[in-house]
């Protein structure tokens, strides 16, 4: 294996969310502190104890997609949502009709979610096969009903490695293809993976990033058994509240974050445009609970010291942290003890936000989207607020940035993602210097 030692740039960058899809309009909203959270439109909500969610609205993939929209029409969801993402981000990279590279060094790693059921055939097959007077169902039966109703190819489309096959047959990507799904620490971890694998000369360009949709029955039960969402269904659009004493639990969004990183000759060598450069990346493990993360914030604070042993920086060299923040009341916490560990007295400092307090929680896509807003920080000197912050908790005292951007002089951020089974991943990006 070749030496390590290949510095990797960000060169386009695009999103999708429930803020909108293009990136400047987005970031604009994210720094006026605008809401993507509105009661539920894409099932009918009104019998569950959380009836509102952070959807991606008016969404036109045809016109995103363009010429290539027949080649992808059969999309699911999410899948759609990552090619969109995908599109602006290697136009944005100025690749647009012109090579990367060879295609086998252009890979894809992506932390892609798994697409959504097709729930009304999937329940009525169900319901056919139910044996009531044995109270068990009939599987023969079920399969009759479903062979007869369910679709194949929405079938296959559900399978999360499918955005990342469609990705690669897009942009004759023929290097390594790969998907992970650690659930909300996915795209954060992809974009980690992708690093290394074009550090170690195995691609030069890699597409990669995440995207999720799980706004439907199965999601959003799922959830509340857990009690993970909020159920503040009188006021939606304040209910995302990370790190805030009256929080009660997080807004599940959906979304995509796609980001282009090269290694750095690379992109000298067709004079691309440098937004930022990915200089450290720590995974660990909590090795703890499937729902809970370690009291004393373990697998946190050895990410983030993982992430800034790679970088060879210390923890005063990090001028932002983008937070996890989810907006429940363990994971705001333990998050705020780990920044605490690891900073020391600087954790009081250093400014740390949440911009899933907007734009809810893209889950698989929410790390690669908030890295987009690092980048975009680092370009504009200015630091996205943790909206809806009105009442301090104790067990969160750090600086939040609460309610309102702030202008700071941005060189180097930290962007955490953690998520259920344990996964930590922290990437640092920082302002490209040659």
């Amino acid at each position: 294996m070749a030496a390590m030692s290949r510095r990797v740039v960000i060169t386009g960058m695009g999103w999708v969310t429930p803020l909108g899809c293009d990136l400047e309009t987005v970031w604009q909203r994210l720094l006026r502190g605008e809401s993507g959270v509105a009661p539920t439109r894409n099932f009918d909500a009104r019998t569950f104890p959380t009836q509102f969610s952070a959807e991606v609205k008016d969404f036109d993939f045809k016109k995103a997609m363009g010429e290539h929209y027949e080649t992808h029409r059969t999309a699911a969801r999410n899948t759609a949502f990552a090619l969109a993402a995908a599109e602006a981000a290697w136009r944005h990279a100025g690749l647009d009709g012109r090579p990367a590279a060879d295609p086998e060094m252009i890979g894809v790693y992506l932390g892609g979610g798994e697409g959504p059921i097709d729930f009304d055939n999937f329940v009525a097959a169900a319901i056919a096969g139910w044996d009531p007077v044995a109270r068990r169902l009939n599987a023969v039966r079920w399969a009759e009903v479903g062979y007869q109703r369910l679709d194949a190819v929405r079938e296959f489309e559900q399978d999360p490695n499918c955005a990342a096959h469609h990705i690669a047959c897009r942009f004759n990507a023929q290097g390594p293809n790969l998907n992970t799904l650690t659930a909300c620490a996915a795209s954060t971890q992809a974009i980690g993976e992708a690093t290394m694998i074009i550090r170690r000369e195995d691609a030069d360009v890699m597409i990669t990033g995440g995207a999720h949709s799980m706004i439907h029955p199965l999601g959003v039960t799922g959830f509340n058994r857990l009690t993970a969402l909020s159920t503040r269904n009188d006021s939606c659009t304040t209910a995302s509240r990370p790190f805030d004493a009256t929080r009660d639990g997080f807004v599940i969004g959906e979304g995509a974050g796609i980001l282009i990183l090269e290694d750095l000759e690379t992109a000298q060598r067709r004079n691309a445009r440098i937004l930022a450069e990915v200089v450290g990346y720590g995974s660990t493990a909590d090795a703890f609970r499937v729902t809970d993360m370690h009291e004393h914030g373990r697998g946190p604070i050895a990410a983030m010291r993982a992430a800034l042993a790679d970088a060879g920086l210390q923890p005063t060299d990090i001028d932002y942290i983008s937070a996890h923040g989810t907006g429940t009341e363990e994971n705001d916490k333990i998050e705020s003890l780990a920044i605490r560990e690891v900073f020391g007295e600087y954790a009081y400092k250093v400014p740390i936000s949440s911009v899933k307090s907007m734009l809810g929680h893209l889950i698989a896509g929410a790390g690669a989207v908030e890295l987009i807003t690092c980048v975009l920080a680092i370009r504009d000197g200015i630091i996205p607020p943790t909206a809806n912050y009105s009442t301090p908790d104790p067990n969160c005292p750090l600086d939040y940035v609460p309610n309102k951007p702030r202008r700071a002089n941005v060189k180097t951020c930290l962007s955490n993602s953690f998520g259920f089974g344990g996964q930590n991943d922290t990437l640092i990006v920082r302002a490209y210097e040659s």
